[in-house]
């Protein structure tokens, strides 16, 4: 199970490779010219998403950058405090794919000159539909919750928290425009369901 976790928070992101977005660490050999398939590669944060957008585009990755700037505050707290190598192991793992996210769709903001954070997380998602959100005062919990309890509190949360981005994606899909916002919207949708079933498996084991 810690092998399949580690690789479904891993994978995520880079299955947006359809587009090319896989990074390639094959070392060229010296006085070898690279092929055209790596000279063009890039790291996920690297992608451009093109100028064409509209408002839920934008309010879908701003939404999603407050959910994950989040998430990672939570996953931090966990590899400090879960006790199970599973569970800290499922939390680095969100941690590393998510650093490469965040940075990808704040890159995505600024290219269409529109912030990457809002001021009020309340009115962010009142004024779109009433999405839901993690109160922070929620998040703080984590760390005083007594370590026993942590984990369940944790995946409890977590889940919940993850299924958040589902419905943000879902949204997405449904009135979005922009290409390369709907191809990671799909892998959102896609992974962070998949999260919320190993986590059930984890509150049952």
């Amino acid at each position: 199970m810690k092998r399949r976790l580690v690789a479904l928070a891993l994978t995520a992101p880079f299955l947006l490779g359809a587009c090319g977005t896989a990074v390639s660490k094959e070392p060229v050999a010296s006085g070898k010219t690279q092929s055209a398939t790596t000279q063009n590669v890039k790291t996920v944060a690297e992608i451009t998403a093109g100028s064409t957008f509209n408002d839920t585009d934008v309010m879908f990755l701003q939404m999603l950058v407050d959910n994950q700037e989040q998430g990672q505050q939570m996953v931090e707290i966990a590899i400090d405090r879960a006790k199970r190598q599973d569970v800290i192991d499922m939390a680095k793992a969100v941690e590393l794919t998510q650093n490469d996210e965040l940075e990808m769709m704040k890159n995505w903001l600024t290219e269409w000159d529109k912030p990457t954070k809002l001021d009020e997380r309340q009115s962010l998602h009142a004024d779109h539909g009433g999405l839901p959100s993690t109160g922070d005062e929620e998040i703080a919990s984590l760390k005083t919750v007594k370590k026993a309890d942590f984990e369940t509190a944790f995946l409890n949360l977590f889940l919940a928290h993850q299924h958040n981005a589902v419905e943000f994606a879902a949204l997405e899909l449904d009135k979005g425009s922009n290409e390369q916002a709907r191809a990671y919207a799909e892998r959102v949708k896609q992974s962070r369901a998949d999260q919320v079933q190993q986590m059930l498996k984890l509150l049952n084991s």
